[in-house]
């Protein structure tokens, strides 16, 4: 999975075989219409996505070697109005949260949680103490990374910690 922050809520997800853009604004020199060049799906925080129970959900299982199957296409969920869960085959979940994140399953120890929005710092205390993470990737400027280590940097407890840079990709 590779991450890359545009600014804002602006994001492209190369996850699975599939390219994803979630809210496309130009921001920063960077045109609408590169950010979305070659995407395989795009979306917004604000769309209509199919919800799922966030405590019942269960990452797919890859096929076997024996089953002949197509690739599988990477799934958008809505956790709830300020979560979107992805779901791609041999990929961990990747939740972006904009907001409290709802409590989860077991599968949240294996997800990676990209913090954007307003309120970084509750975003990810609600993400470390419900999910307890594999990793938390913060989407904002100095004072949202500075807030969120001040909030949650004592109870990382194996949970990784980046700070996006605008333009700069990260590899999970």
């Amino acid at each position: 999975m590779k991450l890359t922050w545009f600014g804002g809520t602006t994001l492209r997800m190369h996850i699975g075989c599939c390219i994803l853009v979630v809210d496309p604004v130009a921001i920063g020199g960077v045109d609408a219409a590169e950010l979305v060049s070659g995407a395989d799906r795009v979306f917004g925080r604000a769309d209509t996505l199919p919800e799922v129970d966030a405590r019942r959900w269960q990452p797919r299982r890859a096929p076997t070697l024996v089953d002949d199957a197509a690739p599988a296409e990477v799934l958008v969920h809505r956790l709830h109005a300020a979560a979107i869960l992805i779901d791609a085959l041999g990929e961990p979940p990747l939740l972006l949260a904009s907001g409290p994140v709802p409590p989860v399953g077991r599968w949240g120890s294996g997800a990676v949680v990209v913090v954007l929005g307003d309120d970084h710092a509750r975003t990810a205390v609600s993400a470390v103490e419900g999910l307890a993470p594999r990793l938390i990737a913060v989407a904002g400027d100095d004072t949202a990374v500075e807030a969120v280590l001040a909030a949650v940097g004592g109870r990382l407890d194996g949970t990784g910690f980046m700070a996006l840079e605008p333009g700069l990709a990260l590899e999970v």
